[in-house]
């Protein structure tokens, strides 16, 4: 017991003495990424990665927001595998945001580019092929909110 105490203790001042900080460190985490105001395309798409991302980035809606999210959206579907009718049997989804992060007071702005691809089943009935799609794409968007949310932690970390 008293051996792992003595190198937690020492761990902890080798990391300390590294300039170490972590990257979901209060100083990144809790006040700069919560006021961040999130701007995505007017489509259910859009409105489901910036209803999942303001969740991973716990945004504040009730400060006001130091920083600017632009994010554009783009997807593809693809059918894959086929019946013997020609119709699909699965559909890849791929969506592909592209990111810009500002600051209101200047300065250069950061971004990225993140995709996600998802498939999902595809339905002989209509309602069934709709919520499939539905499914799919709100699957997409909480891949890229995931995404999204680390390539900004890292940004600002960086700065």
């Amino acid at each position: 017991m008293r051996a792992a105490a003595l190198l937690l203790m020492t761990a902890a001042v080798g990391l300390s003495a590294c300039g170490f900080t972590p990257l979901y460190a209060e100083g990144v985490a809790g006040t700069e990424v919560s006021r961040i105001a999130v701007n995505t395309p007017d489509d259910r798409l859009g409105y489901r990665l910036r209803e999942q991302l303001e969740d991973a980035l716990a945004v504040n809606r009730s400060a006001a927001p130091t920083r600017t999210l632009d994010i554009q959206v783009e997807s593809a579907r693809r059918p894959l595998g086929r019946r013997i009718d020609d119709t699909a049997t699965r559909y890849e989804l791929t969506v592909r945001a592209a990111w810009t992060l500002t600051s209101p007071g200047g300065g250069d702005p950061v971004g990225g580019v993140e995709t996600a691809t998802v498939t999902y089943a595809a339905a002989d009935q209509p309602y069934a092929a709709i919520a499939a799609q539905q499914d799919g794409e709100d699957r997409a968007a909480a891949d890229l909110a995931r995404l999204l949310r680390i390539d900004i932690l890292r940004a600002l970390s960086s700065r």
